[in-house]
């Protein structure tokens, strides 16, 4: 990328994972875009807002709904055509782009010939048909799940205790920022015996699935405790920065803005670190009785794609829970 940032092309798609890297790293590489295109004097302020995402010439798009919209998509397309606020480029960072959906032709042509001067960087967790074509016109880099090795390094550099951090680990799924986030958490160990336990629960019928489901989003939502303290410190210091530098209102709104994505992801990735738990059983389960281990497989798999269609969590889960088979006496 630092290569790249010499001889810039018009686009580049970064595909990964949240919480691996790819955001600093989309950052970084913008600010060096910005530096170089400065006088030699002003990099070190190109790069100072650029990491902070307060550059005037780093537009960063986030997604407002449950996917790119059509008007965000002409939006995009817009600004892109306009000429940069500061200096000779400007950066269209596009978030989110897995989800771009039925909006993806708007923006082909804005992506495929953006006016001189006008770069985009566009992040998605994984390449989906819908972003197929806008990725051929990119180059792309690829963000993987860290190691086990690399966050418990991390995790023991940090202080965390050997059983705890492997706790974490495990349900980290390969996110940094995920793993520091729930290294500050009590219940991680908790919520992973819960799901582990879920079985023992189920007895086929609507009431047992609803108790369950009940508990299960209670048990996922204590992981916004310890999000909430790292929100509260966050409005706080921009609180004062307002003060300081009189920034706009609007500036207040951005950040409510991203704090509610970022509690909507901690909860869908703790729900996914709980269905793994839950497989654990039945995988552990399937050794005697591999029918038991498919079926559950199988469900989850169901639930997890209708995720898509926006359903009531509460809803989609007690029907997920009332399908998966019974363990039962062996």
């Amino acid at each position: 990328m630092r290569r790249a940032a010499a001889f810039p092309n018009h686009a580049y798609l970064l595909i990964g994972p949240s919480g691996v890297g790819s955001r600093q790293a989309a950052r970084s590489f913008a600010a060096d875009l910005l530096a170089r295109s400065a006088k030699p004097a002003l990099a070190d302020r190109q790069v100072r807002l650029a990491l902070a995402e307060q550059h005037p010439a780093l537009v960063v798009f986030e997604r407002v709904g449950a996917s790119i919209s059509a008007d965000q998509a002409r939006e995009i397309q817009r600004r892109a055509q306009l000429s940069p606020p500061e200096g000779s480029v400007q950066v269209l960072l596009l978030t989110d782009f897995h989800l771009v959906s039925s909006a993806a032709p708007i923006l082909l042509k804005s992506i495929e010939e953006p006016p001189p001067g006008t770069i985009f960087i566009i992040l998605a967790d994984h390449l989906t048909p819908e972003l197929t074509t806008i990725a051929s016109r990119c180059v792309q880099f690829e963000f993987h799940p860290l190691s086990d090795a690399e966050i418990l390094e991390e995790l023991h550099r940090c202080g965390l205790p050997s059983e705890r951090a492997r706790a974490v680990c495990r349900v980290s799924g390969g996110s940094l920022e995920r793993a520091r986030l729930l290294a500050t958490d009590d219940a991680v160990m908790a919520r992973q015996e819960f799901w582990r336990g879920l079985p023992d629960h189920l007895a086929g019928t609507g009431s047992s699935a609803y108790q369950q489901t009940l508990e299960a989003i209670a048990q996922i939502d204590t992981v916004l405790e310890p999000l909430a303290a790292s929100h509260s410190a966050e409005v706080a210091a921009f609180a004062q920065q307002i003060e300081l530098t009189g920034q706009k209102k609007t500036a207040q709104k951005e950040l409510d803005a991203r704090h509610a994505r970022e509690r909507r992801r901690v909860r869908s990735d703790e729900l996914s670190a709980g269905l793994a738990a839950l497989m654990d059983r039945y995988r552990a389960e399937g050794v005697d009785r591999p029918e038991l281990y498919l079926r559950a497989a199988s469900e989850v798999a169901q639930f997890e794609r209708s995720l898509a269609f926006n359903p009531s969590e509460e809803l989609a889960l007690a029907a997920l829970l009332l399908r998966l088979p019974l363990l039962g006496p062996k």
